[in-house]
């Protein structure tokens, strides 16, 4: 079994409304309670807003921070979940569900390494 991220993507700005947002939690909720009942889910979290963001780069051995996000852009890793999967079909396919419920782009990859 291989373990995969699924990043949701989503755009810059204010959440939707609370009448709009609620429903597509509680489809994500009841998502990841399909998952978890499978055994494929293994964790979700969900990051603040990129203007939380310090990006930390090397300059000669000392640490350069720089606020805000690695990259400017319209849309920015808003939160993922990571997955049991036994092949990239069956992580697309959780994947597809998450983008119909949300209506965001769900990027998949597989994990290399966890230690």
């Amino acid at each position: 079994m291989r373990q995969y991220l699924l990043a949701m993507y989503q755009p810059v700005g204010d959440p939707p409304p609370p009448e709009a947002l609620e429903p597509i939690m509680k489809e994500l909720a009841d998502l990841s309670d399909e998952m978890k009942a499978t055994g494929a889910w293994l964790y979700t979290t969900a990051l603040h807003p990129t203007a939380t963001a310090t990006v930390v780069r090397d300059n000669n051995g000392e640490p350069l921070l720089t606020d805000g996000p690695y990259a400017e852009g319209r849309e920015h890793l808003g939160g993922f979940t990571a997955i049991n999967a036994p092949d990239l079909d069956a992580a697309l396919t959780w994947a597809a569900r998450m983008a119909r419920i949300t209506g965001l782009p769900i990027e998949v990859r597989p994990i290399a390494f966890t230690g």
